[in-house]
């Protein structure tokens, strides 16, 4: 049986192609071949591979993986099917077979298909923009607060300078309906001092309805003009009240008529509103207060009456 399987060996080597080399080995003194691929040398030009695939030649179909021999040579041929790098791993183990004489190699899965992660990162980007786009507006905010805190305490300074009489006129008449009253016309200028004492940016200052007060009765009303004031910096304004035929019914019966002469207690009462812009509109800073001032007009006195700092009452509206 020895040299039959020798010679069975000897006939499939000389009709196998004379490049394949030859090897000898296995237990039990058998002779088997092995057919092994070209070198990727010679075709990738220089690309070294130390990766070498033996393909066992078998001596007949029955001892062939997939048709296990039961023979006296079975065992032999099983054994000697692998050798080399085949048979043992990189550390010298001995690599598991499976059930059709293979050696076993691990499976690495994948965790899931690509898409998934394309959508998480895109997600995940998106949550990014919002993040920064929040993060940006919130230390915008805190930014605008702090310069708004910053620019508060710089509260404009309001006096009132003098009061130049033009013309003061109280006498007898009738209303628009018939009705006899004593009638006042009122023509006077009122100056004002403003000093904005901030240091980063300028006012836009404007007034309310300027009142002339006799006994409750607005007899003559004016208004200041808005204008621009920049950073510390004075500078005198100047009001122009008008009242023309005013009647003043019940209220004109303590009154003096200007053909007698006499001291008339009047009130300027008035709102005065400054707006500084600290960034843009984003930012800005608002003042207002309001003044009242008591003064005495005489009829037959044309000099400017003038105030001192405590005379008139300044306070925020």
């Amino acid at each position: 049986m020895h040299a039959k399987s020798e010679s069975d060996v000897t006939s499939l080597a000389a009709s196998s192609p004379p490049r394949s080399p030859k090897r000898a080995g296995g237990v039990g003194g058998g002779n088997n071949y092995y057919v092994q691929s070209p070198s990727r040398e010679s075709h990738d030009g220089g690309y070294k591979s130390s990766s070498m695939q033996a393909t066992p030649v078998f001596n007949s179909p029955n001892e062939s993986p997939s048709h296990p021999s039961y023979g006296r040579h079975s065992r032999s041929s099983s054994v000697s099917r692998f050798s080399g790098n085949l048979r043992k791993g990189a550390g010298g183990e001995r690599k598991a077979l499976n059930d059709k004489g293979w050696p076993e190699c691990n499976v690495i899965e994948e965790e899931g298909p690509y898409e998934d992660l394309a959508g998480d990162s895109g997600l995940s980007r998106r949550c990014q923009i919002i993040l920064g786009f929040l993060t940006f507006v919130l230390l915008f905010t805190v930014f605008c607060l702090i310069i708004w805190g910053a620019a508060r305490p710089y509260e404009p300074e309001v006096i009132v300078k003098s009061l130049v009489m033009d013309d003061f006129y109280a006498g007898e008449g009738t209303d628009h309906s018939g009705v006899p009253t004593k009638l006042v016309t009122t023509n006077c200028s009122l100056h004002i001092s403003v000093y904005n004492p901030a240091t980063m940016f300028g006012i836009h200052v404007t007034s309310g309805p300027i009142h002339l007060i006799y006994s409750e009765i607005s007899i003559a009303v004016g208004q200041l003009r808005r204008y621009y004031q920049p950073r510390k910096s004075h500078r005198v304004v100047t009001a122009v009240i008008h009242g023309e035929k005013v009647p003043l019914y019940g209220a004109g019966g303590s009154l003096m008529l200007s053909s007698t002469g006499g001291a008339v207690p009047l009130k300027l009462d008035f709102d005065l509103t400054s707006r500084g812009y600290v960034i843009g509109k984003l930012v800005r800073v608002t003042h207002k207060v309001h003044v009242t001032c008591p003064v005495v007009v005489d009829a037959k006195k044309t000099k400017p009456i003038r105030f001192s700092k405590k005379a008139c009452a300044v306070y925020k509206a």
